[in-house]
């Protein structure tokens, strides 16, 4: 069996946090979360994730500054970054961080793996 796919949730809300873990476990996904993006390239250097979530609302940094951090980092550029936030402007902010895509919150289960299986193409 191939080994499960890993998705990194950056976001400062802990119930979010825990709600994608619990869904993602459940669908088969390896999860690991932050509440900062503080150090992130080094945050996922460290777990190399398959795709990452990254919240608009970031402590110290943002999610736009975070998001095109890693877009312009050589070897973590190519993972896709989906933009999520229950901002009215996600899909403005998305294109201005560099991200591959976005998700509104609050979204539904369906929502959140369908993004995932489209630019993970399984």
């Amino acid at each position: 069996m191939e080994k499960n796919k890993r998705v990194f949730v950056f976001d400062d809300n802990a119930e979010i946090l825990e709600l994608c873990t619990i869904i993602l476990e459940d669908a088969g996904y390896d999860i690991r979360t932050s509440s900062t993006s503080n150090d992130i390239i080094g945050q996922v250097q460290a777990y190399v994730p398959d795709i990452i979530f990254m919240d608009n609302w970031l402590p110290d940094v943002g999610g736009v500054d975070a998001t095109r951090a890693l877009k312009a980092h050589e070897t973590l550029k190519s993972i896709p970054v989906i933009y999520f936030s229950a901002n009215n402007d996600v899909k403005t902010l998305a294109a201005e961080a560099g991200a591959d895509g976005y998700l509104s919150k609050p979204f539904d289960i369906q929502e959140l793996e369908d993004v995932i299986r489209k630019h993970l193409a399984i």
